[in-house]
């Protein structure tokens, strides 16, 4: 009977080396996704405007993907990166995401990922909602074992003396304190903390949204908002944190076996003009066009992922959900209603199952606002109300393609296209709407 005792404690023991070598060696993941700028941002994406030399640093050492669009407002692109799911079916209100709501945290802690959360929340509702304050999830209900927010169920500020709560505590002795560099302090001291499991790191920044203070860098004690004058550095700031991230990762010898996402929000804001590749582009925020949809992805994971490679493939924030779950070696539920798909094989140089179109559902203020759907590929577009447009000729979507204009190839992307429409919903369920 000793004997076997002894025998099945090998095997047990055996065993369990085995389920903590296999969690060992499941990759650290960390998602960052900027607030309000879009492509002509950046650098890497040819802005004349701006220097991003350590988002450019993460391209070169990783895939920079060409076409990724989000939802053109903050709060209906949180609500599809965190599901992989289309806001036809589960949006409901701005600033509001509904409690029952699955996440990719969930999936993930699940999975014996440890998880957190730091930057921009705005999904309980926050006091100035009124009747919807505190009608949301929490960061805790929504799969976080730590946090440090701005904007759970209070606003304040979120730059200079800002109002965070971490882990349920408001952070005191904040006077001349810059809200992103606390942020900053509480993920590099959650990399240390937990660099003996994996990890999954959301980082939704409140940068580089309004209002247009100064930052750290250009601060003489004048903090009016100026978004001329502030923007650039506020860019330039942002661009400093992810560095700073990276460089965490690299002094914790963790960049080896870390997955690094960037990506953005939704475009910029509306009153910031820039110049990209001899363009001069106006902020779209809020907006269907390209302006207001077209942001930065670039994904490194050093011996992983080939250096350097642009990739023209579609992506959607739907896609962003599957691809962290491929990633983690996650299996998502069978009856879990996705409608995204994962990019992971173009991270790792392949093929991968590149989209024939995207689908986006619109609707910013449910309450007084209606439905915008449409559908589009790398060169067409096409609205529910039956507006096509040609984004190689017309970016801005200025004119339609009308009866007399239409070719053999607008045609056939109408017809695909409204396929595409026809196969997505069009409301959220009753029973999620509010």
């Amino acid at each position: 009977m000793m004997i076997f005792r002894l025998a099945l404690t090998a095997v047990v023991a055996i065993l369990a080396a085995g389920t903590v070598h296999a969690a060992e060696t499941r990759p650290n993941i960390v998602l960052i996704m900027a607030d309000d700028v879009g492509i002509e941002g950046f650098s890497c994406y040819g802005s004349d405007s701006y220097k991003t030399p350590h988002i450019d640093a993460l391209a070169a050492s990783g895939v920079r993907f060409a076409n990724c669009h989000a939802q053109p407002l903050c709060t209906p692109t949180r609500m599809k990166i965190m599901t992989g799911q289309s806001n036809g079916r589960n949006y409901t209100r701005f600033s509001i995401m509904p409690p029952a709501t699955t996440t990719f945290a969930h999936l993930l802690k699940r999975a014996g990922y440890a998880t957190a959360v730091a930057g921009k929340w705005q999904l309980y509702g926050a006091t100035q909602y009124g009747k919807l304050a505190k009608t949301g999830i929490t960061p805790t209900k929504a799969g976080f074992d730590e946090y440090c927010l701005w904007q759970i169920d209070r606003l304040g500020s979120r730059y200079w003396d800002p109002l965070i709560d971490r882990n349920g505590k408001i952070i005191k002795d904040v006077k001349g304190k810059y809200g992103p560099d606390l942020f900053a302090d509480f993920i590099t001291d959650f990399f240390k903390r937990q660099r003996a499991k994996p990890f999954f790191l959301y980082y939704p920044m409140a940068l580089v949204h309004s209002p247009f203070p100064p930052t750290p860098a250009n601060d003489k004690g004048n903090r009016r908002s100026r978004p001329r004058k502030n923007f650039p550095a506020m860019v330039s700031t942002m661009d400093g944190i992810v560095g700073r991230i990276v460089k965490s990762l690299r002094d914790l010898k963790l960049d080896g076996n870390t997955l690094v996402i960037f990506t953005g929000d939704n475009g910029t804001h509306r009153s910031i003009t820039s110049q990209m590749n001899g363009r001069t582009i106006r902020g779209g925020k809020g907006k269907t066009t390209d302006a207001g949809t077209h942001v930065p992805l670039v994904v490194s994971w050093p011996g992983k992922t080939p250096r350097g490679k642009v990739c023209m493939d579609l992506v959607d924030m739907s896609d962003f959900f599957p691809t962290l779950m491929e990633a983690a070696g996650v299996t998502i539920p069978k009856d879990y209603p996705l409608d995204g798909r994962s990019f992971l094989p173009q991270v790792l140089g392949k093929t991968g199952n590149p989209r024939a179109w995207i689908y986006c559902y619109y609707n910013p203020r449910p309450e007084r606002t209606k439905p915008v759907r449409f559908a589009r590929d790398l060169r067409w577009k096409l609205y529910g109300d039956g507006r096509l447009f040609d984004l190689r000729k017309d970016v801005d979507e200025t004119s339609p393609v009308t009866a007399k204009g239409e070719s053999d190839a607008s045609r056939a992307a109408r017809k695909k296209l409204q396929a595409a429409l026809d196969s997505m919903p069009r409301n959220p369920p009753l029973g999620v709407r509010r």
